[in-house]
């Protein structure tokens, strides 16, 4: 699903931001993301969701391929990778439905179908009833949960989350981190970078990477003796 081969991003200001970093991320796995801020965590999920080129080594998504795929062709790559970022970015001026339509939109969804799929989307997130609400309107934790509905408009295979729980309370993230587990079960492959230890530790069974200094130093799979 998602491979890093010998992958190092090095930025002209501030050096290296990855070094060597090799990494498989298998179909329907749940992975922590996990290192001190300035670790690599937030260069890693960009250069899977191939915003951003590796300066040396291969990244492979979906069948696609860093070194083969032309800046024209990375929205194929979009379409199978949805990502979540901290700050919601939800679109002003549009209400929580508008806000998945506008997602829907892009991905070229026919129009009679926007709204229909827009309120099913809602309700799988849990907002059913809050498609008509403004953004300031809603919850930090409801305002992310717009968020990865939008994520979803594309039906993608991978979801990236840098840090959605970083602006909530206790409550709410708990309730993001069920319904990203929810997704999950259904066989999307997460790959959720935090700094935020005891939220890894709720989730035992999932797969822990941690990155120091743009290096991999730990992979909880090989730690346990897993392949």
């Amino acid at each position: 699903m998602i491979k890093l081969l010998d992958v190092t991003k090095v930025y002209p200001r501030t050096g290296a931001a990855l070094e060597g970093v090799n990494l498989h991320v298998p179909k329907g796995e749940f992975l922590f993301l996990t290192g001190h801020s300035g670790s690599g965590k937030s260069t890693t999920l960009r250069l899977i969701h191939m915003a951003e080129q590796p300066t040396s080594g291969e990244v492979r998504v979906s069948g696609f391929s860093s070194l083969r795929t032309s800046r024209r062709e990375v929205w194929k790559v979009r379409r199978r990778v949805g990502f979540v970022f901290q700050d919601f970015r939800l679109l002003p001026g549009r209400d929580a439905m508008g806000n998945v339509a506008f997602a829907l939109e892009v991905t070229g969804t026919p129009k009679k179908e926007i709204r229909p799929r827009a309120q099913r989307l809602l309700s799988q997130v849990g907002l059913s009833v809050k498609g008509r609400s403004q953004a300031h309107e809603l919850s930090g934790g409801e305002q992310q949960r717009v968020a990865i509905a939008r994520a979803l408009a594309s039906e993608p295979l991978v979801l990236l989350a840098d840090e959605p729980t970083g602006n909530l309370d206790d409550r709410a993230t708990r309730g993001i981190l069920d319904l990203v587990w929810e997704l999950n079960a259904l066989g999307m492959a997460v790959v959720m970078a935090t700094h935020d230890l005891e939220l890894v530790r709720s989730y035992p069974s999932a797969r822990v990477i941690e990155l120091d200094q743009g290096r991999l130093v730990y992979d909880s799979s090989q730690a346990e003796g897993k392949e």
